[in-house]
């Protein structure tokens, strides 16, 4: 059975090529768990070399590259595989198989993308991941589904494919989560602007600034106090759509910037002002939450001794002190961290109305929630190691089965 666009929509492509493939699509979640437990891939390149038409097997192999950091050869594969391609199952690993949701895909990195298969896994949902760019249009016949997800992240480049999914999503004859006007509210620029004035929200005002603009301050002819509140220090400065910390760097003064623009090449930046949220020990935390149709959950706390904090290189795994304050906030979520800023959380889904999105956040020395970033892309997993991190199945699943509940129930 084939789906159409709705009727005042345009067909905008086609694509005639079934499923069919010698072997299945893995996912990335479950090439992950593969490679975290040093299970050996090569074999999975050695059959490629021998089915260079197999589309899942190419895809398999993007990840792989992907997750062991080759990335130029893995779009490189994943190229490949959309030129015969755009259209990816993955089953249910619990079956049978209740709910088919479809997800729009952007090709590129795969955490460009909501993470659909790390909140799905050991679910009774089946997963198809539909790529769609301007080389590869929406086309007209699409596969059965009982759900439409836009999986696509906020992105400066995203821009004009999610304005053009939004008239056809508007009258899909679906259910549709994530809508793509919703997603686009996530920028930086307009997160801070929909935050503002909220009690018990803290974000300062986040301005898209040029590389002219910024050459300008750096050489004392204009300030700061152009673009943001007032013209003081320090502010931190990052390129549009960076993530992961990659060109993040805080500023204490306009003598900083010729340096930092001499490293970093990119033509257009997001400037916002620095708030010290260091505790009184003078360790910094970070903390991610979900929010399911408003419903807050934790995922992960991160402690660092500096101010740019990722849960990746905060020691989590070496220090059994940090694990044990992380266990006190997952645990404890729900009447602790979560009852503080239950109204500010809820502040949050009113303005952004997502059904779907990730909150990066902290607490100031005053109590109130700092946000540093939303997104609809943000990496939640059960992968952590269970006899050291034993406190987060449990709670990661409470998260997973949220998010299993709302698609039955959007499904009807």
């Amino acid at each position: 059975m084939k789906t159409h666009l709705p009727n005042d929509s345009q067909a905008i492509g086609t694509n005639e090529e079934n499923f069919a493939a010698c072997e299945p699509l893995m996912g990335v979640a479950r090439l992950m768990r593969m490679a975290k437990s040093k299970a050996d891939l090569s074999h999975l390149v050695n059959i490629a070399a021998y089915n260079p038409d197999d589309a899942n097997l190419l895809m398999n192999l993007s990840m792989i590259f992907q997750l062991t950091g080759n990335r130029e050869v893995s779009f490189e594969i994943q190229k490949k595989a959309l030129s015969r391609r755009t259209l990816f199952h993955l089953s249910a690993q619990k079956t049978p198989a209740t709910i088919t949701l479809l997800a729009l895909m952007r090709p590129g990195d795969m955490m460009d993308n909501t993470p659909l298969d790390f909140l799905l896994e050991q679910s009774d949902v089946d997963l198809d991941l539909l790529y769609v760019s301007a080389e590869h249009p929406l086309p007209d016949l699409l596969p059965e589904h009982d759900l439409l997800f836009i999986a696509i992240g906020e992105a400066i480049e995203n821009k004009p494919l999610l304005e053009q999914l939004y008239p056809l999503t508007a009258n899909w004859p679906k259910p549709v989560i994530n809508h793509p006007d919703k997603i686009l509210r996530l920028a930086r620029d307009r997160v801070s602007a929909l935050l503002s004035f909220i009690d018990g929200i803290v974000m300062p005002i986040t301005a898209r600034i040029g590389r002219t603009s910024l050459t300008q301050i750096a050489d004392n002819e204009r300030t700061t106090a152009e673009f943001l509140e007032n013209d003081s220090y320090p502010v931190i400065v990052r390129p549009l759509d960076s993530h992961a910390g990659r060109g993040l760097y805080k500023l204490d003064g306009p003598q900083d910037l010729p340096g930092y623009l001499q490293d970093t090449p990119d033509k257009e930046f997001y400037v916002s002002r620095f708030i010290d949220y260091s505790s009184a020990d003078g360790l910094f935390r970070k903390y991610r939450i979900a929010l399911v149709e408003g419903r807050p959950y934790a995922c992960h706390m991160a402690i660092s001794e500096h101010w740019m904090v990722h849960y990746k290189n905060a020691g989590m795994t070496e220090n059994a002190g940090k694990r044990a304050e992380e266990a006190e906030f997952m645990v404890h979520f729900d009447t602790r961290f979560g009852a503080r800023h239950a109204a500010a959380l809820r502040a949050i889904y009113e303005r952004i109305e997502l059904d779907y999105f990730i909150i990066d956040c902290a607490e100031t020395a005053d109590g109130n929630l700092l946000i540093f970033e939303l997104d609809n892309r943000g990496f939640v997993h059960a992968m952590d190691d269970v006899e050291l991190f034993t406190y987060k199945p449990p709670v990661m699943q409470k998260l997973f089965d949220a998010f299993r509940t709302m698609l039955g129930y959007r499904a009807g």
